[in-house]
């Protein structure tokens, strides 16, 4: 089974009964499938494709912007930051400059516009207090347009393929629209054995709320070849809010959003060389750079763990002995030592962690090749906080024999509900010693 479809079963559950462990396998599973891009890059592959897009050139000096912006021969000028978050029109960034799309009437003004972007911190509803880094600035032409639609393809549960959501109204969140009138949104799904007919798309055109032949058979051009662009790219979603329409009667696609999936990245390495680290969390960065499935939450006591659904009872039980989950992390069933090791670097360096947690149920992976991971790393890393473990299964004997041979300081445990009270209460220790300066010893 694919992973993420995995987590997203296991999330969705009724043996799971906390709220946070929801939503860190939700966006373990979002992750997993995880490449997205900025906005001048998707622009970029569906003007490669034959899509509508505004002419636009993307930035990163006040220079580059100010020649950017003489090319629109006076037009009017939209500068956006290229930022991985959503809201950006309404964020704030760092340096005090508010706002992160702009619309300006001369060059001049454009490239000071982006050079009060340009790295900087933009702030949103998305990215929390510490902002995402603005590398670049997309300089584009203002376009006028009649309308604004809703258009997008992804994959649907329930028919079990692509689904295409169209909507005649856009500009705002999908949510938003649904929210005001669940009937402006119409789902088109596709059969994966045929692929997009002419009739699919069609119904498409005509959901957009096009009208006259001559704009709905432009609409099905261009609904055909995001169509494709989805398909051959193997992206899990392509979101084009808004899709619009000209004065001139032209489809024109504004804003761009596509996410690609990652188990097809050895047939696309032209576009995952795109990927932008400087968008993500660091520790994340290095899990995935390791194979490793983590998501960093902002509680006090690391997990690692192996399997979704061991995952989640492991921090729902976290929070029931009233500690609270640093983030989700599944080694998986087949890990090495060395990826291990990596996983226990990436819980140390984790300032907010004060107890590592290790619950291990051994089917596929092996006990004893976890117990050496955690000699590796506390023989290679300073340790800083305590480690309570739990193993069961497959060469859980060995495994034990060897931590008791390793001579180190390891609190272990075969019962599951007194690990996670050990791991809270150890975290509690370190947390009362660190509010006073006391500097305790964990391993010999």
């Amino acid at each position: 089974m694919n992973t993420s479809m995995y987590l997203l079963r296991a999330a969705r559950s009724p043996c799971v009964s906390q709220k946070s462990s929801r939503e860190a396998v939700l966006r373990a599973a979002s992750a997993i499938r995880l490449l997205n891009l900025h906005e001048y890059q998707s622009q970029q592959l569906m003007r490669d494709a034959g899509i509508n897009v505004p002419r636009g050139f993307d930035v990163n000096s006040r220079e580059a912007a100010l020649s950017a912006a003489k090319s629109f021969d006076g037009k009017d000028i939209v500068v956006k930051a290229q930022v991985l978050a959503g809201g950006r029109g309404l964020g704030t960034f760092k340096n005090g400059f508010k706002g992160g799309v702009h619309i300006c009437y001369d060059p001049e003004k454009a490239a000071d516009v982006a050079e009060s972007m340009i790295g900087q911190h933009l702030v949103t509803k998305q990215t929390g207090e510490q902002g995402r880094l603005c590398s670049k600035a997309l300089v584009t032409e203002r376009m006028y347009l009649r309308r604004e639609m809703y258009f997008a393809i992804t994959y649907d549960r329930e028919s079990q393929g692509p689904v295409i959501v169209a909507s005649r109204v856009g500009g705002t969140s999908i949510e938003d629209i649904a929210a005001a009138d669940p009937s402006a949104i119409t789902k088109i799904p596709v059969n994966m054995v045929e692929g997009l007919t002419k009739a699919d798309a069609e119904k498409c055109a005509r959901a957009l709320g096009f009208a006259n032949q001559h704009a709905i058979d432009k609409a099905i051009d261009q609904v055909e070849k995001l169509y494709s662009l989805f398909i051959e790219k193997d992206a899990t979603l392509v979101e084009v809010n808004p899709i619009a329409e000209t004065p001139e009667g032209d489809v024109v696609c504004i804003d761009a959003k596509i996410n690609f999936d990652d188990n097809a990245e050895f047939r696309h390495k032209e576009i995952f060389s795109m990927r932008d680290v400087s968008q993500e969390d660091p520790r994340e960065v290095t899990a995935s750079a390791h194979d490793l499935n983590y998501i960093g939450l902002d509680g006090n006591i690391g997990c690692l763990v192996n399997g979704a659904g061991l995952a989640m009872a492991t921090m729902d039980i976290i929070k029931l002995h009233g500690g609270d989950p640093a983030n989700f992390l599944d080694v998986g069933g087949s890990a090495t030592e060395t990826q291990v090791t990596e996983a226990f670097k990436i819980l140390n360096d984790d300032t907010k962690v004060e107890a590592i947690l290790v619950n291990i149920f051994g089917g596929i992976m092996r006990c004893d090749v976890i117990a050496q991971g955690i000699i590796n790393a506390a023989k290679t890393i300073d340790m800083r906080v305590p480690v309570v473990v739990r193993l069961q299964g497959n060469k859980v004997d060995e495994a034990k024999a060897l931590i008791r041979a390793s001579g180190l300081k390891l609190v272990a445990t075969d019962d599951l509900d007194q690990a996670a009270k050990k791991a809270c209460t150890l975290a509690e220790i370190v947390r009362l010693a660190n509010t006073v300066d006391v500097t305790v010893a964990f391993q010999s």
